[in-house]
C-alpha cells in the first residue's frame, strides 16, 4: 500500500499536475519529463488525486497532429506519390510508409522530401539493421484521407487500381507512372536493346498502368504473370526523357545499357 502523503505533498503534486497536465495540456510523457519522474508515477498521482486522464485532448492522441495539411488540389506531385504508394507503399490506420532497398539511400531522401512537401510535415527515414529503409509519416488524418482517395492497406488482397482522378490529365499520368516505376519497375539489357518492366500482383493495377501508358502514346506489352514491358528502343529512350524516373538506380542502369556495345 502506498505511503500516505502529507498535506504539503498533496498540495504540491496537485498544483504540478493541474498546471502541466490540465492547464498546459501536456501529455503523460511530457509531464513526466518535466517533473523528472516516470510516466507510471504521473498516472498514479492523477488517480490518487482524482484528476481524470484526458488522452483525447492531447495533441498526439491516436497519432493526431496539428502540423499536417491535407493536399487541397490534385497535382503531378500527388499523382507521383500515389504511384510510389501503389508500388512500395503501405498504409496502416496510423501511418504512411514506403519501404525501399539497401541501395536506394538517395531516392529515399527524394521520397521523404516529396511526402514532406505534400503534407507540410516532416517525414522521417528509418534505416533497418539490414540497411533497408522505411520512409514514414504518422497521421491518422493523412491515412484516412488517402484511403478515401483510393489507396488501400493491402494492395494485392484488394486488387487495387489507379484512382480515376489521375486519368484526368496527362501530367497526372506521368507523375503516377514515374512514382510506380521508381518503386516497382526495373531495367533490363536485351541482346539488341533495352527493356523496362512494371511488376505488381494486382492485375487491375497493371491494366490501369497499361492504359496510362497507352494514353501517353506508348505501346506496352500484354500482361505476362505479374508484369508487362516496354521494349521499343525509341519508347524506352522517350520514357527516360519524358517521364524522368528519379530513382538513381534505374537511371544508372539505363545509361549504362544505352551506351553499351550492341550484341
Amino acid at each position: 500500500m502506498p505511503r500516505r502523503w502529507t498535506t504539503e505533498e498533496e498540495e504540491k503534486y496537485r498544483s504540478e499536475l493541474v498546471d502541466l497536465y490540465v492547464a498546459q495540456n501536456k501529455s503523460l510523457r511530457q509531464t513526466a519529463t518535466i517533473l523528472d519522474i516516470k510516466e507510471q508515477t504521473v498516472f498514479r498521482r492523477l488517480a490518487r488525486l482524482g484528476i481524470p486522464t484526458m488522452p483525447h485532448r492531447k495533441l498526439h492522441y491516436l497519432n493526431r497532429r496539428n502540423d499536417i495539411k491535407i493536399p487541397g488540389i490534385y497535382s503531378k506531385d500527388l499523382a507521383e506519390f500515389f504511384g510510389i504508394m501503389l508500388g512500395d507503399g503501405h498504409i496502416s490506420h496510423f501511418q504512411i510508409s514506403v519501404h525501399l532497398g539497401t541501395k536506394e539511400a538517395e531516392y529515399a531522401e527524394y521520397v521523404r522530401a516529396l511526402i514532406t512537401k505534400l503534407f507540410h510535415a516532416p517525414a522521417k527515414i528509418a534505416v533497418r539493421s539490414s540497411k533497408y529503409r522505411d520512409i514514414y509519416l504518422g497521421s491518422t488524418a493523412a491515412t484516412a484521407w488517402l484511403l478515401q482517395k483510393g489507396l488501400v492497406g493491402n494492395k494485392v488482397k484488394a486488387q487495387v487500381c489507379v484512382p480515376r482522378w489521375i486519368f484526368l490529365r496527362n501530367t497526372f499520368l506521368k507523375g503516377l507512372v514515374r512514382g510506380f516505376f521508381d518503386t516497382d519497375g526495373s531495367v533490363y539489357k536485351l541482346k539488341f536493346g533495352i527493356q523496362i518492366a512494371f511488376t505488381n500482383y494486382s492485375i487491375p493495377l497493371l491494366e490501369d498502368l497499361q492504359k496510362a501508358l497507352a494514353q501517353l502514346q506508348y505501346t506496352p506489352s500484354d500482361i505476362s504473370g505479374p508484369r508487362f514491358y516496354l521494349t521499343k528502343r525509341s519508347e524506352v529512350k522517350r520514357f527516360f526523357s519524358e517521364i524522368g524516373p528519379k530513382n538513381p538506380k534505374h537511371r544508372k542502369r539505363f545509361y549504362q545499357f544505352l551506351h553499351a556495345p550492341v550484341g
